[in-house]
């Protein structure tokens, strides 16, 4: 932009010039160089008084810049994607199909995709995550970790339809059961099912849902659900009550079935679902690319994991009823206002000064101990607040030594 002096110099120079003034003269007086006078004369000769303003100092050629073309097949990918059965329509997403195009170098990255989307009014801002700090099980233990939780959608005429997904953190392999109900016969099919072809995890980490827990009727309950994942060997992993997020990953699958798949269809009855679902699944484990496992799908991943995998042999020998057996469960517990913490229907008390913070609390069914632990951050290292007498009432019987594992 010109300076409004600058600007005048310009004038009274041309103005000197046309009057007929010498070269020195107008020098000395705008107090400019000789090569900036014949600039300006030159211009006014050309376009008159308007070129003594400053030309935009914007490129004319932008060598990185995309084409309309490349512009108009970002849009256009968006598009069709939103009009799949299944999918997403993201910028991985869209990048992925671009690949197929064979553009080669002029493949667009995730970055100009974006800004091509937001140029255009097709995204949305991201919410901001509230800052919380509480031990995570994928960064404090060691062994196969697996995320469980269900999801239901209302059909057209008043039923619900469940689903049940298992998730394999680390790799992002996936199971799935569509169901009428989330009964505890449900949730056994469905574990069953999953660790037969995911294979048995070392934790299972999960919410505080009665399907899972046995329930809230009595204090320390051990439902059939944790009695099964003790007898093969599994560590459950009881997440915070009431905070969701804790279970992000297994949350944004259930999201994930429902706007990638369940709302772009119309269903008439559960079975219809159970039926198509599993193009869900397909989709998920061979077309999807994760954030987290770079430009790997779910498949890709999971064929280097080392499985231990639960037999139709072992599934027909399991005891009923399914005693207590020798094992840890896990609790993540945020310390209420009067320094407790409640597990399985039972309140503990800790310390009122963690108010707020979150705790770390493990039953020992073989030793019948109960061990609370406290990490001040990631940095520090964990501390043992108290150790205490967990009475169990009946037999705990040894773990089978063909799930015991390091």
């Amino acid at each position: 932009m010109d300076n409004r002096d600058e600007l005048q110099r310009r004038r009274q120079a041309i103005r000197l010039w046309l009057k007929g003034t010498a070269t020195q003269e107008i020098l000395w007086r705008v107090q400019r160089s000789r090569a900036w006078l014949g600039k300006w004369r030159q211009r006014f000769q050309l376009k008159g008084w308007r070129a003594l303003r400053s030309r935009s100092r914007r490129p004319r050629h932008q060598p990185g810049a995309y084409s309309r073309r490349i512009v108009r097949l970002i849009v256009q990918t968006r598009q069709r994607l939103a009009r799949q059965r299944v999918g997403l329509i993201g910028p991985r997403a869209i990048r992925r199909e671009l690949r197929q195009l064979s553009l080669g170098q002029r493949t667009p990255s995730l970055a100009t995709i974006k800004r091509v989307l937001h140029a255009q009014g097709l995204t949305t801002p991201p919410r901001e995550a509230a800052p919380a700090y509480c031990p995570a099980p994928q960064t404090t233990l060691n062994g196969t970790l697996h995320a469980i939780d269900w999801t239901c959608r209302y059909l057209e005429h008043g039923p619900k339809v469940y689903a049940f997904h298992t998730l394999n953190l680390r790799t992002r392999a996936c199971s799935q059961t569509i169901a009428s109900d989330k009964s505890s016969a449900t949730l056994r099919a469905h574990v069953l099912n999953t660790w037969k072809t995911l294979g048995i995890p070392h934790f299972l980490q999960l919410d505080n849902d009665a399907v899972f827990n046995g329930g809230y009727k009595a204090p320390r309950i051990f439902g059939q659900f944790v009695r099964l994942c003790l007898y093969l060997g599994i560590e459950l992993i009881f997440l915070p009550v009431a905070e969701p997020e804790r279970n992000g990953d297994i949350e944004h699958l259930n999201h994930l079935w429902g706007h990638a798949f369940f709302d772009k269809r119309h269903f008439g009855s559960v079975a219809h679902v159970q039926r198509t679902s599993p193009e869900f699944v397909h989709w998920y484990l061979t077309q999807y690319v994760p954030p987290k496992l770079g430009d790997r799908t779910p498949q890709q991943a999971q064929r280097a994991e080392q499985r231990c995998r639960l037999t139709q042999c072992q599934i027909r020998q399991l005891p009923n009823p399914l005693p207590i057996t020798a094992g840890r469960i896990h609790f993540l517990r945020k310390v209420s206002a009067d320094g407790t913490i409640t597990l399985f229907n039972e309140s503990w008390p800790v310390n009122r000064r963690l108010a707020g913070k979150y705790v770390w609390a493990t039953v020992t069914t073989h030793r019948r101990r109960l061990d609370i632990w406290y990490q001040r951050s990631g940095q520090h290292a964990w501390r043992l607040l108290k150790s205490v007498h967990y009475d169990i009432s009946e037999t705990v019987a040894r773990l089978n030594p063909q799930f015991a594992r390091p």
